[in-house]
């Protein structure tokens, strides 16, 4: 989520029917996923929980910016990229933030509506994983998509962990540990999508300032 890829090289700017129908499947599997998710997060007090209910938010509206930009000049895909890996950011920050601020203010979260939901999360992301595996070498603003759909599979098993953590020692510190891992999740991504987002439109400037 081989953000390392070579930008001098024609990728796969998501022009593809296929792709484009995939993506709004994504959209709509994230959007439910938060209004399931976010409620019964405060309901079972699981900050991992809000946490990923907040992941399924900020894929939601970053997709549809992914989709929105696609046929577009690279430029505008690549500092839409920008746009997404900043708010990634913003967000495993917050995440961090409310994470030690529970630690003051602990409840121990409710272990079964935590594995439940963090299961369906699952099959929920795997489902976006398996429509999108095949475009995920594209340039900044495809690629995003994908990190962000691996990373979410790679948060709900830490939720169904977290959850088996609370069930066995009857506290809420697994959940506060697993939130802290997926925060850093977040902001590992953050910078990943920022990378070659600022790479594509380095060599976009580089290009332009040696045809003048």
């Amino acid at each position: 989520m081989g953000a390392n890829c070579g930008c001098h090289n024609t990728q796969f700017d998501g022009m593809d029917g296929r792709y484009k129908r995939a993506l709004i499947a994504v959209i709509l599997i994230n959007a439910i996923m938060f209004f399931v998710e976010m409620p019964l997060g405060f309901v079972g007090h699981s900050q991992a929980m809000k946490a990923d209910a907040l992941d399924f938010l900020g894929d939601t509206i970053t997709y549809a910016m992914s989709l929105a930009v696609i046929g577009h000049h690279l430029h505008v895909r690549s500092k839409a990229a920008l746009i997404k890996g900043i708010s990634l950011l913003l967000m495993g920050l917050w995440v961090l933030g409310s994470t030690i601020y529970a630690v003051f203010v602990l409840h121990t979260p409710a272990a079964g509506i935590m594995g439940t939901v963090g299961a369906t999360a699952l099959a929920a992301n795997l489902t976006s994983v398996f429509l999108l595996m095949r475009y995920k070498d594209g340039d900044a603003n495809v690629r995003s998509v994908w990190l962000c759909s691996r990373n979410d599979a790679i948060g709900n098993l830490m939720v169904m962990l977290a959850a088996s953590g609370v069930w066995a020692t009857k506290t809420g510190w697994p959940d506060l540990i697993i939130a802290f891992v997926m925060a850093s999740l977040f902001v590992y991504g953050a910078f990943s999508i920022i990378r070659q987002a600022r790479a594509e439109l380095k060599h976009q400037n580089h290009h332009h300032a040696a045809a003048e």
